[in-house]
């Protein structure tokens, strides 16, 4: 469920009508329900809370403070994969025991922060990572908590660009390469292996790929034991799908009543990474319409949002719906097949194509709907667009959380070379 509904035909965020934030606030606008963060939040925690795990929401979703400090202040932890997320995570003081740091790719100086703040654990991608870490805690004189992302080689059904679970993926480390890693822990005196991690990719609306993932992570688990290899944290990562369209994910409910069985069979702590499942429905995008224009092949909506404010379209022809955020006339039934574009110069600039929408026209505005992960976080300045605001709304208080940009922002870290300025 989330707060975005009509009422007497307009729509609303929670108490506030969508359409005022839009004349407020100004086109584009992403627009945030507090009240769906916070459920979409409890529902996991309630769901599972027969084991009580550690909840940590993925950064990557959806990074702005205001989103982040919300979780935090209800208890959730962090999953981060770079210095920037450590940073916000920072901003927010979320306790470091509940920030853990994915990533195949972390630097030097990354790392170096991660040790230096104590966070809960780094996810180790690879043999050379776990080595640096190493190094770069004996140079601190410190002994640094990882846990070993484990590749399951399982198929998640879902998007190939999101698949992240897979040999043939870059994420994790094989099985037969962890067990060699484990074996040799003692090596590496200056790390502590605390655990295992798995991540198998991102709206994922089945829990079978999950069953089958926990189980060999789970028979991974006991096979360690028996060479007396104990461990504390199973960190089963995120993923779990919305409604887009005609999806049917799991809820929170069944899912944890299909997988708990097998993470309390394991014997650790556990770990959760939800990130799209928290705020992808709590978001919507906000665009008005400029023009419309019929050619002999098709009829174009051209709004004011473009792909480089909301790229997923173009990125994974991605479906989010469309709606006006006003039902006018006698009969709002009355649709047209149209392709809903914006204002890039790009033909990948979509939001919709072939859709069947109410007739609008210029001056009215849409709502991009389940716009609230991957939005704004995956959001450019191509084309040199600034990129747009963000609101948060909370029954009837709206709070800006992130001013629009303006032309000068684009160019504020440009540099031009004195001899071109004939100096």
């Amino acid at each position: 469920m989330h707060e975005f509904k009509y009422i007497k035909g307009r729509l609303y965020c929670e108490d506030v009508k969508v359409e005022d934030l839009a004349k407020r606030f100004g086109s584009p606008l992403y627009v945030y329900s507090y009240h769906t963060i916070i459920d979409h939040y409890l529902k996991l925690k309630n769901a599972f809370s027969s084991i009580k795990p550690l909840i940590a929401y993925s950064v990557k979703a959806n990074s702005n403070l205001a989103v982040l400090k919300a979780l935090v202040d209800k208890g959730a932890g962090l999953d981060i994969v770079s210095g920037g997320e450590l940073y916000r995570a920072i901003q927010v003081r979320c306790p470091m025991n509940r920030i853990v740091y994915a990533s195949v790719g972390k630097t030097e100086r990354e790392i170096e922060e991660a040790v230096r703040r104590k966070i809960l654990f780094l996810n180790v991608e690879s043999l050379q990572e776990l080595e640096s870490i190493n190094r770069i805690s004996k140079r601190l004189n410190t002994i640094t908590r990882v846990a070993i992302r484990v590749n399951p080689d399982i198929e998640p059904k879902t998007h190939r660009y999101i698949t992240t679970g897979r040999l043939t993926n870059k994420f994790g480390i094989d099985f037969k390469s962890a067990y060699q890693i484990l074996m040799l822990r003692r090596a590496l005196p200056n790390v502590k292996i605390s655990g295992l991690h798995i991540h198998i990719g991102s709206q994922i609306t089945d829990a079978s790929p999950y069953s089958a993932a926990i189980s060999k992570m789970v028979d991974f688990i006991e096979r360690l034991r028996k060479k007396g290899i104990e461990l504390e944290y199973l960190n089963i990562g995120g993923g779990l799908g919305i409604i887009y369209n005609h999806e049917t994910p799991q809820t929170a409910q069944r899912f944890a009543k299909r997988i708990s069985p097998l993470l309390k069979r394991s014997g650790l702590k556990i770990i959760l990474e939800p990130g799209r499942f928290i705020v992808g429905q709590a978001g919507i995008l906000v665009t008005e319409v400029l023009y419309t224009k019929s050619t002999p092949k098709k009829k174009f909506v051209i709004v004011d949002a473009g792909m480089n404010d909301l790229i997923r379209p173009a990125l994974y022809d991605a479906y989010h719906q469309i709606f006006p955020l006003e039902i006018k006339g006698a009969n709002p039934r009355r649709t047209e097949k149209v392709d809903v574009v914006g204002p890039i110069c790009e033909s990948a600039d979509f939001f919709a194509k072939e859709r069947r929408m109410p007739k609008v026209k210029s001056g009215d505005y849409l709502a991009v709907m389940s716009a609230g992960a991957y939005g704004f976080t995956m959001s450019s300045n191509y084309n040199s667009r600034p990129r747009i605001a963000e609101v948060m709304v909370v029954k009837d208080n709206v709070f800006l959380i992130r001013k629009r940009e303006v032309y000068a922002d684009i160019v504020r870290n440009e540099i031009i070379p004195a001899f071109l300025l004939g100096l």
